[in-house]
């Protein structure tokens, strides 16, 4: 077994790279969804889709592992498909309601939700230190609604759902971690992209979205999502053979730092003090959690 895990550490990717490449590549995503007119559920849907399509050579290269999966894979990859789809329909929502700078901090919670994912499910253990951090965050949070609160109700829905997003998103990491280390990444992410598409289709087709009749310029965001953002996703199911789901949800500390200065250049928005006050509280929290772990 030490053999086994020492061999696994030498193959290790590096990951501090790889991790601030998948920062750069999902910064873009809030920018590309606020580019699109489209529904929040189509977006997603044509994002997955066309992921899936591009990692399909891949598949065809690994089709031998495909022998290796059994039944109660598929499941694994079907439920981690469908907490996917909810992350960016939830994600998508918040984005056309509140401002990107409230949307993306509100994400970096995702390590403190995935650190109590992690203890629910793997029994990973937190002191008080870092229970501590993870209050000092929702503080932050309640900050950035109130300043949302000045602005419109729907800043504030758009801040829920961002909030929503963030557990469906950990969910999802935490089958991932398990789960990639018996099945190739590769299989992996494209069977979950698939499964997501699949669900947000369904959803759409129940819920009567159009899903024909977007011009090129939708799916010119379609494409951009689906190659670019969907890059980091790749890079955290690979990652995950190699390190837990907190570690992984640090890249999410540097994203709203990204995107909200994608979204000054970009789009115009202007950040309000409150928000500020609270994304620098939520992302100093974060910032302390990950140094002591």
């Amino acid at each position: 077994m030490a053999e086994q895990v020492t061999a696994r550490a030498d193959k290790a990717p590096p990951a501090g790279l790889l991790l601030f490449i998948s920062i750069i590549a999902i910064s873009f995503a809030a920018i590309f969804v606020k580019w699109s007119d489209a529904p929040a559920s189509i977006s997603s849907m044509y994002r997955m889709y066309l992921a899936a399509l591009f990692l399909l050579p891949i598949v065809w290269w690994k089709r031998e592992d495909l022998r290796r999966l059994k039944a109660r894979d598929f499941y694994i990859l079907a439920g981690s498909g469908i907490f996917l789809a909810l992350h960016f329909a939830l994600w998508f929502g918040s984005l056309k309601l509140t401002s990107v700078a409230s949307s993306t901090v509100i994400l970096a919670m995702q390590p403190m939700i995935a650190m109590a994912g992690a203890y629910l499910v793997y029994r990973e253990k937190s002191d008080w230190k870092s229970i501590s951090t993870a209050l000092i965050a929702l503080t932050g949070i309640g900050i950035i609604g109130l300043g949302d609160l000045g602005i419109s109700r729907d800043y504030l829905i758009g801040d829920l759902l961002s909030f929503l997003s963030v557990l469906a998103i950990v969910a999802y990491l935490l089958i991932g971690q398990s789960t990639v280390r018996r099945i190739s990444h590769w299989l992996y992410s494209f069977f979950v992209f698939l499964a997501a598409g699949v669900a947000l289709n369904i959803y759409n087709l129940l819920a009567g979205v159009p899903m024909t009749g977007y011009d090129a310029g939708e799916w010119q965001v379609f494409f951009l999502l689906a190659l670019f953002p969907t890059i980091a996703h790749v890079i955290y199911n690979l990652l995950l053979n190699y390190i837990s789901t907190s570690a992984v949800s640090m890249s999410i500390l540097g994203e709203p730092v990204g995107a909200t200065i994608l979204a000054v250049i970009l789009l115009g928005e202007s950040v309000t003090p409150l928000q500020m006050t609270g994304g620098l509280l939520v992302l100093g929290s974060v910032y302390w959690f990950l140094r002591r772990t």
